[in-house]
Parts: structure tokens; C-alpha cells; sequence
């Protein structure tokens, strides 16, 4: 039998700024690590702001908040 996972990565670019928001770090770090090949890249660990937005979160709940 297999198991089949949903895996979903959302990716944002503008300019020289990139967000990458998924649920399976696993799958995160492969998609950094086939960008890097292709281009100068500098991980900044988790996002706190982005183009000006604040970012917080609530694991818990489930809420993710952009103001």
C-alpha cells in the first residue's frame, strides 16, 4: 500500500526578496538547495518581515498574520 502526502510549498519573489512558506521543512530545504545552484542565495532563517509586512504567527491556532 502506499501512502500518498500532500505537499505544498508557496513561493514569493519580488525583485530580490523571497519568501518560501510549506509544511515539510524536508521539501523547503531541497527547493533552497535546487535555487542555490542556479543562483546567489543568503537564508536569513525564519521571516519576521517582508517587503515592508510584518509577519507573526500562532503554531497553535493555526494563524498566520501579515500587517
Amino acid at each position: 500500500m502506499k501512502i500518498y502526502v500532500d505537499i505544498y510549498i508557496m513561493f514569493a519573489l519580488y525583485v530580490d526578496s523571497m519568501l518560501i512558506i510549506g509544511v515539510n521543512m524536508a521539501e523547503i530545504d531541497r527547493l533552497k538547495k535546487q535555487l542555490s545552484k542556479n543562483s546567489e542565495m543568503k537564508d536569513l532563517s525564519l521571516a519576521k518581515q517582508i517587503l515592508s509586512m510584518r509577519i507573526s504567527k500562532n503554531r497553535s491556532e493555526g494563524i498566520l498574520n501579515l500587517s
